[in-house]
């Protein structure tokens, strides 16, 4: 059995790159999100570590997320892996793993926006997302039910 499966939470750290595929029209959007995940180092020190991922997709879901997504915005994404080639103008072999996202869920919208915020606006808080780190113990009575 094989098994080509992705999911992610993270920001996106660009703007949305939209273009269509020239015989068929099908629209294809690309851009970059951020996650981060936490460690202590040796000396026990909480250390943050940040990992950039390529996302493209596709047709409806390349024209929704160029109207709701925008550079900051928070997002879950669920796809599969997959490695293009092509030789450069130098002749050298070159590589791009992405994330081929085939579903996507929108994080919590910044209070108040209906939209697309535009960039000379200012921006609006968004709600905290609380950071757990792994080791932390979870106490009982902080559980509201």
């Amino acid at each position: 059995m094989n098994l080509n499966k992705v999911i992610i939470v993270g920001r996106i750290t660009q703007d949305l790159e939209k273009r269509s595929i020239p015989d068929s029209g099908i629209s294809v959007t690309s851009f970059s999100v951020a996650t981060n995940s936490y460690f202590k180092n040796k000396s026990g020190e909480k250390q943050e570590r940040t990992e950039f991922h390529n996302i493209v997709m596709f047709g409806n879901l390349a024209d929704i997320a160029n109207q709701y997504l925008k550079k900051g915005s928070l997002a879950l994404f669920e796809g599969r892996l997959q490695t293009r080639s092509w030789d450069d103008k130098e002749g050298n072999k070159r590589y791009r793993t992405e994330i081929v996202a085939n579903s996507m869920q929108l994080g919590p919208r910044s209070e108040g926006s209906s939209q697309r915020e535009s960039s000379e606006e200012p921006s609006l808080k968004t709600k905290e997302i609380p950071v757990i780190d792994e080791d932390d113990e979870i106490n009982v009575e902080d559980i509201p039910f």
